[in-house]
């Protein structure tokens, strides 16, 4: 039988005590109490059943201990199985996600693992598990997330110069008023609300699919709403009807809502009663249009989206009226909440002012 191992000189049996009743770690403690036994001189096989191990495994512990001292007593994660992907085939499965399925060679129109897996064989002649896959791409800050619709038939240019140019033509706005005027950045945009309503997802057991009331009846009313993102205030109506007089009657509820000697710059998209040459606007508002098909540059969008999941979905509507009071009770508790407006709202390109 080898002999004992002795242990290091720069430790006694007292310090190993006091470092076991400090430390959190129970396989630690064991290992320093035993070690404390060595150092007191009592006989190895002593040792070993203070640690309730063997004499062969208590050599490990001793080996350990002389080489890092207490610190290698400490058990370290175990390293698993090697990652199956390398640091090339990562990089190459992340621009796949980012660059999308073509569906003529996939047969998809968006990734799921098991399509991802089957690209990998294909590509690399490797098997990987749904499971492990997915670790990969949660590593890799991948998540599946809901995608923002866009119009098919958007200019990107035009959204990028609309963005650069923003600033200075509500710069321009600003130096046309008199001095000191301070200039309120809204957005506005109409949504209808009806008894064909929309279902928004809930929480619910896995496994299960979860039921919502849906109506087939076609009442239905617009909210007319704005909002000042920067003074996290806003300013709506609901009407009847979606066209050039009720957008009057809005921007007049504006109006009203700008603050005293400021002038509000109010960014809409192309709708007719929008631009339209008969609409009165007043003189404390200055409409500035939206290139077209890009609603995602106005935050109003996210407001009804917000609004529907969390006031106006999975409901049934009884008549009109009742379609009403609904949404002023909506857009009512969004205006009392001024920081969820400024948070949906405010966008960097046009609050440099």
């Amino acid at each position: 039988m080898a002999a004992a191992v002795e242990l290091r000189d720069d430790f006694d049996a007292a310090a190993l005590r006091r470092l076991a009743r400090r430390s959190k770690d129970p396989g630690q403690i064991r290992r320093l109490l035993a070690m404390a036994e060595i150092y007191d001189g009592r006989r190895r096989g002593e040792a070993a059943r203070v640690g309730g191990v063997g004499l062969q495994t208590l050599r490990d512990w001793v080996l350990r201990f002389n080489a890092t001292g207490p610190a290698g007593l400490v058990d370290g994660k175990a390293p698993g199985q090697p990652s199956k992907l390398n640091d090339k085939q990562r990089q190459q499965l992340l621009r796949m996600v980012e660059t999308g399925p073509t569906p003529a060679i996939y047969g998809v129109v968006r990734w799921r693992l098991i399509d991802l897996a089957q690209w990998l064989f294909e590509e690399y002649g490797l098997s990987i598990a749904k499971q492990t896959l997915s670790r990969e791409m949660r590593a890799l800050r991948l998540r599946k997330i809901s995608a923002r619709p866009q119009h098919h038939a958007q200019d990107p240019e035009q959204v990028e110069a609309f963005k650069k140019t923003s600033p200075p033509r509500l710069a321009e706005v600003a130096q046309a008023r008199p001095p000191d005027t301070w200039v309120e950045i809204w957005f506005a945009d109409q949504a209808r609300i009806g008894q064909k309503n929309t279902i928004s997802r809930r929480w619910a057991l896995r496994g299960s699919r979860p039921r919502a009331p849906r109506d087939q009846r076609t009442r239905s009313a617009y909210i007319f709403g704005a909002i000042c993102p920067r003074e996290g205030k806003g300013a709506g109506l609901v009407l009847p009807f979606c066209n050039t007089a009720a957008m009057e009657l809005h921007l007049a509820e504006i109006a009203q809502a700008v603050a005293p000697g400021a002038h509000a710059v109010l960014i809409v998209d192309q709708a007719g009663w929008h631009t339209s040459p008969k609409l009165v606007v007043p003189s404390n508002i200055t409409i500035l249009p939206l290139p077209p098909r890009s609603p995602e540059l106005n935050p109003v969008e996210n407001i009804w989206q917000f609004m529907r999941d969390n006031w106006l979905a999975n409901r049934v509507f009884r008549s009109y009226a009742d379609i009403v009071d609904h949404c002023c009770f909506a857009w009512n508790t969004l205006i009392s909440q001024p920081w969820k407006i400024m948070s949906i709202g405010l966008r960097d390109w046009a609050h440099r002012l």
